[in-house]
C-alpha cells in the first residue's frame, strides 16, 4: 500500500512539473516563433526593395538635383521619412525634409513617371541648399528600411 501512495504522489508531482514546464516554456516558444516570423518579414522588404541614385546636378547654384530609381520590386512608400545627406566631400550633414517649419537647406521629392514610387519609377529630389559651390558633393538617400545608396559628383 505504501508503495502505491508513492507512486501516486510521484505521479501527481510529475504532472504538477509538466504543467509547470509548459506554462513556463510556451509563452518563449510562442513569442521566438512570432520574432523570425517579423525578422522573415523584414529581411523579405529589404531584398525587395533597392534603390539606386543614377544622376545628380547642380541647379541655379543654390538647389542639387538628385534622381534616384526604384530598381526593387516593391514599391516605397513614406518618401518624407527618407534620410537625404549631402554636403561637400567630407562635410555632408543630414538634410531635413521640407515640411513647412525647417530652414535651408531642406530636401523635397516627386515622383516624375508614376503617380508613387514603384518600381521602375524614378524619384525627383531637389535639395535647397542655400548656396553650391564649384567641388566635389556627396549625396546618400536611405530608405526607412534602411536601404540605401551614395553618389558623388562635381559642380
Amino acid at each position: 500500500m505504501d508503495k502505491t501512495i508513492v507512486t501516486a504522489f510521484l505521479v501527481i508531482a510529475g504532472v504538477i512539473s509538466v504543467v509547470f514546464m509548459f506554462n513556463a516554456l510556451y509563452p518563449a516558444i510562442v513569442d521566438s516563433s512570432n520574432a523570425m516570423v517579423g525578422m522573415e518579414r523584414r529581411i523579405d522588404d529589404r531584398l525587395a526593395t533597392q534603390i539606386e541614385i543614377i544622376h545628380a546636378a547642380v541647379s541655379g547654384g543654390s538647389n542639387a538635383v538628385i534622381w534616384v530609381k526604384n530598381v526593387g520590386t516593391t514599391s516605397t512608400k513614406a518618401l518624407t521619412r527618407c534620410d537625404v545627406f549631402f554636403g561637400p566631400e567630407g562635410n555632408f550633414a543630414r538634410i531635413p525634409y521640407n515640411d513647412g517649419s525647417v530652414g535651408t537647406p531642406y530636401w523635397d521629392g516627386a515622383v516624375e513617371n508614376d503617380s508613387a514610387w514603384n518600381p521602375t519609377a524614378t524619384l525627383r529630389i531637389t535639395i535647397t541648399y542655400g548656396s553650391v559651390i564649384s567641388g566635389r558633393y556627396y549625396v546618400k538617400v536611405v530608405l526607412p528600411n534602411g536601404i540605401a545608396d551614395e553618389h558623388t559628383f562635381s559642380q
